[in-house]
């Protein structure tokens, strides 16, 4: 249920026929919407794709009904399977169950992919030490990396696996009452508030994480939290004491200069990420010597504060991945120069008042897209005694020319959009992908 558009989908689809299943997928979206991952299981004969909606047979009439992590648990279509006698579970469930290896997820509000990819870069660094326990690091996210159930076979006991995981996944793994050994939140912010409803709620999902860590298998549970982060510091006195467990807390101030000198990314947001992939790096024994010769390998995830551009003096940033306003303010913190901010888009009903306060603040013009356009305003226009250029664009297309007019030598442009994108792209990754396309060709066009 749900094939998306992500990967997730089309993984446990060719995951199932190999294991022998007569498969229907299904979704609410339209065969063209959904082509690319339609066009990866074309190779499969015994998937009937029912597209376009759903239908309550398809639910009543299986056996097993897979979930995507969007689907909320309460849906009407999952009851339905359930009251016909249908196991419900998830990838990320059935990950869960088939893994043989460590699991180490990684979890929170903003900084997980980065802090993801960050931590399988160092422990791999481990893999070429004598004394390293482990003999290979998967990486498993929202990173465009290798699918999950479709590499289970090749990952072993002595592996390691580390995971971003979603709230939505993390809801996925408390119905089955499973979580990683090691597990670490980078923080807790407003997000997702069109699912949840409050942020208490929001909290509530991402707090199995830590509730359901087995404290009996394995050697202890590992508990890793964010000195900076309120939620963070709540946890760590709630369950530094159980037996078990290991809490551990990380912070940006606590990076040692050599260390910085080593990492090329910018802001303190990204400096806080590397902070918690050494806290798990040390954790299993990666020595300071492989962390200082890898870490200068390390560069920016796509659509993650990605330097895309640098013409005339003026850099272009992609932060598409900035669903957030917290996560769009880290980006504006990141930069002690002019910035011309592209923001806007789907709105999840998330406060922007902080993010329009910080806009008047540090950035020389701003430019405005998407359904949130209007409220990004208002709160920048209510924090501001200046008025400073607020400009509007119909499109991501005008809103690129239009920086492009507006820039100046030691400016840079970021798209950070502060906001999902589903109003007018199919997700962050679309928007980003339009967004590099559209700088390069108007730079290689001067």
């Amino acid at each position: 249920m749900g094939l998306g558009r992500f990967g997730g989908g089309v993984d446990v689809a060719e995951f199932t026929c190999k294991a022998g299943a007569k498969v229907t997928v299904t979704d609410l979206a339209s065969g063209d919407e959904l082509s690319e991952s339609v066009d990866k299981l074309k190779q499969f004969s015994e998937i009937d794709f029912h597209l376009g909606g759903h239908d309550k047979n398809d639910f009543s009439r299986s056996d097993i009904v897979i979930a995507n992590p969007a689907v909320p648990l309460d849906n009407e279509y999952l009851s339905i399977a359930k009251e016909s006698g249908a196991a419900v579970t998830s990838q990320i469930g059935i990950f869960f169950e088939l893994c043989p290896a460590l699991i180490i997820g990684i979890t929170g509000a903003n900084g997980k992919s980065t802090t993801t990819a960050l931590t399988a870069h160092l422990l791999r660094a481990g893999t070429a030490q004598e004394d390293f326990k482990y003999r290979k690091v998967w990486l498993g996210g929202n990173i465009g990396n290798e699918p999950l159930l479709t590499t289970i076979d090749e990952v072993e006991g002595d592996d390691i696996v580390v995971l971003e995981l979603s709230s939505f996944q993390v809801e996925q793994l408390a119905q089955i009452g499973k979580m990683p050994r090691t597990s670490l939140l980078t923080n807790l912010l407003p997000n997702h508030l069109d699912r949840y409803g409050t942020f208490e709620a929001y909290c509530a999902s991402k707090e199995h994480v830590f509730r359901l860590q087995s404290l009996n298998e394995r050697g202890p549970a590992v508990s890793i939290f964010n000195a900076e982060d309120k939620i963070g510091c709540e946890w760590f006195e709630k369950y530094k004491d159980d037996k078990g467990r290991v809490c551990t807390m990380f912070s940006a101030d606590d990076v040692s200069e050599d260390i910085r000198s080593c990492f090329s990314l910018p802001g303190r947001a990204n400096l806080s990420n590397l902070a918690a992939a050494l806290t798990i790096a040390r954790q299993y024994g990666v020595t300071e010597e492989r962390i200082k010769e890898v870490l200068p390998k390390f560069r920016a995830l796509p659509h993650r504060l990605e330097l895309i551009a640098e013409h005339r003096g003026v850099k272009w940033y992609n932060d598409s991945k900035a669903t957030t306003p917290e996560s769009t303010m880290a980006a504006l913190e990141a930069f002690e120069v002019p910035e011309i901010l592209i923001a806007g888009g789907y709105d999840k009903n998330l406060p922007f008042d902080e993010l329009g306060a910080l806009i008047a603040q540090k950035c020389r013009a701003v430019i405005l897209i998407g359904q949130t356009a209007k409220k990004i305003a208002n709160a920048i226009e209510r924090s501001s005694e200046d008025s400073m250029r607020i400009e509007f664009a119909e499109s991501l297309e005008s809103a690129v020319e239009l920086a492009n007019h507006l820039a100046v030598k030691g400016d840079v442009v970021v798209l950070s959009p502060a906001c999902a994108s589903y109003d007018m792209f199919d997700n962050f990754e679309h928007r980003g992908r339009q967004f590099v396309e559209l700088v390069r060709k108007l730079l290689l066009a001067q």
